[in-house]
């Protein structure tokens, strides 16, 4: 195994790829401290199967998730002001 990573690139290379559709994405959604909500969603990307397996024998998956994040609800007040967007503004 390689130093701090407890896979060898000889285990990903021999796992195998899985299909997989989406039953079910679900946000899951957070209050924060100053009033905005924050929506998050995983969506998964891609799986690998490992021949490696827990002991009592289910083999070991390996996922590639993207996290999806959305600010909704977000105060007046601490949203930029229409002459700040084009200084500030997020590419």
């Amino acid at each position: 195994m390689s130093q701090g990573r407890p896979f060898s690139e000889e285990d990903l290379a021999e796992g195998e790829d899985v299909d997989f559709e989406e039953v079910n994405e679900t946000w899951n959604e957070y209050k924060l401290s100053d009033g905005t909500t924050l929506k998050v969603k995983t969506v998964l990307v891609a799986v690998k199967r490992l021949k490696k397996y827990l002991p009592d024998g289910t083999p070991i998956y390996l996922i590639q998730t993207q996290n999806i994040v959305r600010a909704v609800n977000v105060p007046e007040h601490l949203k930029a002001k229409r002459n700040d967007l084009k200084r500030n503004y997020m590419r």
